[in-house]
């Protein structure tokens, strides 16, 4: 009884150290990740980004590029979510933020969302008028 209790409380400790670097290794570390080539360079900022997925949550903002910020929210028309990825969509519009960020954040963003390899960050018009970089899953 005594081992079974012993190996269930450091399972429970080193579970939760197992997933922080698995995370970390996935999405922050420099070994994950190669900037394709092709991807044209990022000009020093600020820039405004769209953001409508987990990037709306102050700790995975704090995780990926430093800080949570104060992001505002936002609206997209003219777009439909669909799961991870956008779809233009006649009539429809996505909530989201809109978060402020300086060139090294931008890059970090970039790298969080792989892009060129999992999505491109395209610029879109906001409902207010304002222009941003969203992020939108490529083709398989």
């Amino acid at each position: 009884m005594r081992k079974a209790l012993r190996y269930g409380v450091s399972a429970g400790l080193a579970a939760p150290l197992v997933m922080a670097a698995g995370f970390w290794l996935v999405w922050l570390s420099p070994w994950t990740y190669d900037r394709p080539p092709a991807l044209p360079e990022v000009s020093e900022g600020p820039h405004q980004v769209f953001v409508y997925g987990t990037l709306r949550h102050a700790s995975v903002r704090w995780i990926v590029y430093g800080r949570a910020g104060s992001p505002s929210p936002a609206k997209l028309k003219g777009y439909a979510r669909n799961d991870l990825d956008l779809s233009r969509a006649k009539g429809a519009s996505v909530d989201g933020l809109l978060l402020t960020v300086d060139r090294q954040e931008l890059q970090q963003l970039d790298r969080y969302e792989r892009l060129g390899i999992r999505y491109s960050r395209e610029r879109v018009e906001l409902a207010d008028g304002q222009q941003a970089w969203v992020y939108q899953r490529l083709d398989d």
